[in-house]
């Protein structure tokens, strides 16, 4: 299955793509949210809805506000070595604010006194059940609702010079995580999958999965000894090498379009406002 959700902010609609046809899921659910995730999301025959017409309709996030967003830092070998660390000993989280979420062509605006905004291509993960003290990450794989492009914006000085002690200040700013444009149901994707960024069409990180310290079934399996994740909450997986903080490319800037895309997750793209 793959869900879209479309219109105004505030005023999303759910669609379900499905046979290669948008179909309208107003009347089995109001959103794609946390009810409708943890009921198994969409069961019955997609003939049975009408056509959605999206034509010229602003694509949101394809999920609706979470309870939470939480975060994996330095997850991927080559990253962490970039940003001069140590790859850790076991998963580093952050969280970012719910309402930093956006759709997949909204514009990314840039702070007050930002000076080092980050670009982040990351594999989100949507949690479909109740999820707390699970005894394996075999057992964690039944959890996922969903797979999504998930961008990780990051404003490094916030981040790292104005922290305080942890990450969050340089994650939660407005419009700091693009997410979608597609939730795809974990039937439809295989792993490894590529991720990809570019700026203003210009390559920056092109790696894969494989290089993540920690898979997902264990990201997923470790959170939950310290938290309960619920239906709908999102999970961002961190990101591979590639990025500003390296030194190799310059930090955005107003007018700027940030393109991601991962393996049969769609692609996105995001202008830098100032």
């Amino acid at each position: 299955m793959r869900y879209l959700r479309v219109g105004p902010p505030g005023e999303e609609r759910p669609v379900l793509y499905a046979d290669g046809v948008l179909r309208d899921l107003s009347a089995v659910t109001p959103d794609i949210d946390a009810a409708f995730l943890a009921g198994g999301g969409f069961h019955g025959d997609p003939d049975s809805l009408p056509p959605a017409g999206v034509d010229g309709s602003r694509i949101g996030p394809p999920i609706a506000r979470p309870g939470a967003v939480l975060c994996i830092g330095q997850n991927y070998a080559a990253h962490a070595a970039e940003s001069g660390a140590t790859p850790p000993k076991e998963p580093i989280l952050f969280y970012k604010a719910p309402n930093t979420i956006v759709g997949p062509e909204d514009d990314i605006v840039l702070p007050r006194d930002a000076v080092r905004t980050d670009w982040e291509v990351e594999l989100g993960v949507v949690i479909g059940k109740r999820t707390r003290y699970l005894s394996s990450p075999e057992e964690a794989l039944d959890h996922v609702a969903g797979y999504v492009i998930s961008n990780d914006v990051s404003e490094r000085d916030f981040q790292l010079e104005r922290s305080g002690g942890q990450w969050s200040k340089g994650k939660s700013c407005e419009t700091f995580n693009p997410l979608g444009p597609w939730l795809v149901s974990p039937d439809e994707v295989t792993f490894p999958l590529r991720l990809r960024s570019w700026v203003d069409g210009s390559p920056r990180q092109d790696s894969t999965t494989a290089d993540m310290i920690f898979d997902v079934g264990f990201l997923i399996w470790h959170l939950s000894q310290f938290t309960v994740l619920d239906p709908g909450d999102l999970i961002n997986t961190g990101t591979p090498e590639g990025v500003a903080l390296s030194g190799r490319f310059p930090y955005l800037k107003a007018g700027d379009v940030v393109e991601l895309e991962i393996d049969g997750l769609g692609r996105q793209r995001s202008v830098v406002a100032g």
